[in-house]
């Protein structure tokens, strides 16, 4: 199954001036911009943190709704490679703990790899998607 982590936005035009922006699949994530352009850029860092307390609360991470002809945003790749992992190991049941045991690594280094504060190379997220099944690929796009 491929999943592909690019989430559409409702842009609302304010009547003080400037966009507000909801998400249809965050509840909890909401932002705006004084223009279109900026509205959507600050969209993009609020997915990222909506995605990054998912992880810490330990929620399900939601399919991205159909986009329907609304903008989306993605997060970055490192981010994006982190909520991949997470997923799989939730899927696996696996824990932490026990997913450390297959790679031969500490549990402190799965617990670095999955929080979305600390930077971890791509490679090594990579191998760690590899080791449940998964294969990391990476996509470039004409920006919007």
């Amino acid at each position: 199954m491929t999943t592909r982590y690019s989430y559409p936005i409702d842009l609302h035009d304010e009547r003080e001036g400037g966009f507000s922006v909801t998400f249809p699949d965050f509840d909890e994530a909401f932002t705006d911009g004084d223009t279109v352009a900026e509205a959507v850029t600050e969209a993009a860092d609020c997915l990222e943190e909506a995605l990054a307390g998912r992880i810490a609360r330990r929620e399900g991470i939601p399919r991205p709704s159909p986009a329907k002809g609304r903008p989306t945003v993605v997060p970055g790749a490192i981010l994006a490679a982190k909520v991949a992992l997470y997923e799989a190991l939730r899927e696996k049941r696996l824990s932490n703990s026990a997913f450390a045991l297959s790679m031969r690594i500490q549990e402190s280094e799965v617990r670095r790899m999955l929080n979305p504060r600390h930077p971890t190379k791509i490679g090594r997220l990579e191998e760690a998607l590899a080791r449940v099944g998964k294969r990391l690929v990476i996509t470039v796009e004409e920006a919007a």
